[in-house]
């Protein structure tokens, strides 16, 4: 690589609004380092980058605590890894303030909204303590078959990358090292948008936690399976990145040819304060289960 790492990434400005990077200049530096294009990779390579914005950094809007040094790694694993990469894909967390999971969405009897990590169950709506201002009859629904059929309660957060803010941007050194990339190789980085939905959460990037329409992403789900690797890392672990490999898994249960093509880059993504053991748990189970690569950034996988 003729481009140092410092060239592309400023580990002082991780998970900071400004970017003292010019990306102008270092995509020119991109374009002249002559790599092959991944098109031309042998071995096929993804990195799958799950929710890397500013709201997720440690002192974002929704922070996980350890979330800008793992972006360090990140970055650092993709730059090492420049040549073997082939695609990079990244989803990104988009909300409005008026969606089921917000404070907004709901008060009680005195007219005060939800505190941001106030469980909300069917029994509290049933017995009053708390009613949706919005779409009432739906949201009661939304509630009782979240505990039904996804065997969850509904979680109120903190507003958070709410669309066009900068919360909802991508971080801006890992933006910087994913665009080199993308220029270097010549491959395009696609981006899965999710969480729109007002009536539904979606954790993870395949489908929602409960929707009437029944979405799911069967084009990019079919489009795994052509990968010798897909390597994932994010944020948080105990949310979306465990979701949507949950998703992932779940669609390929019965082909352990795909599931054992997933390398979860663990030193490279963090879990929300309190939700650590129901984690580690919960990915040694997948690893079991789907036979799936529990590894860090530095095992030299590739």
């Amino acid at each position: 690589m003729k481009t140092t790492y410092m060239e592309i990434v400023n580990g002082n400005y991780i998970g900071s609004v400004e970017n003292p990077v010019d990306l102008n200049e270092i995509l020119k530096k991109a374009d002249k380092e002559g790599l092959e294009p991944s098109l031309k990779d042998k071995e096929r390579v993804l990195f799958l980058g799950i929710d890397v914005q500013q709201d997720f950094m440690d002192h974002g809007a929704l922070g996980v605590a350890g979330a800008q040094k793992d972006v360090e790694r990140m970055t650092r694993f993709i730059y090492d890894n420049m040549e073997k990469i082939s695609n990079i894909a990244v989803s990104m967390d988009t909300h409005t303030p008026h969606q089921i999971f917000h404070p907004c969405w709901w008060i009680d009897e005195n007219g005060e909204h939800p505190a941001p990590y106030t469980v909300i169950t069917l029994k509290d709506l049933d017995e009053g303590r708390w009613r949706a201002v919005i779409n009432p009859q739906a949201s009661r629904e939304y509630v009782k078959h979240l505990e039904q059929d996804a065997k969850k309660a509904l979680c109120i957060w903190t507003y958070h990358c709410m669309q066009g803010t900068t919360g909802a941007a991508l971080e801006n050194q890992f933006a910087n090292m994913i665009y080199f990339h993308s220029v270097a190789r010549k491959a395009v980085v696609q981006r899965l948008v999710k969480g729109q939905d007002p009536m539904s959460e979606m954790y993870g990037i395949i489908r929602p936690e409960y929707d009437t329409k029944g979405y799911m992403n069967l084009e990019f789900l079919n489009k795994l399976e052509r990968f010798d690797k897909v390597l994932i890392a994010g944020e948080a672990k105990s949310h979306c990145v465990l979701e949507s490999i949950k998703q992932i898994l779940e669609y390929y249960e019965t082909r352990p040819e795909v599931t054992e093509k997933v390398y979860v880059l663990e030193d490279c993504m963090s879990s929300i304060s309190g939700y650590e053991d129901m984690a580690n748990q919960m990915f040694e189970d997948f690893r079991k289960r789907y036979r799936i690569h529990l590894v860090k950034s530095t095992d030299g996988i590739l």
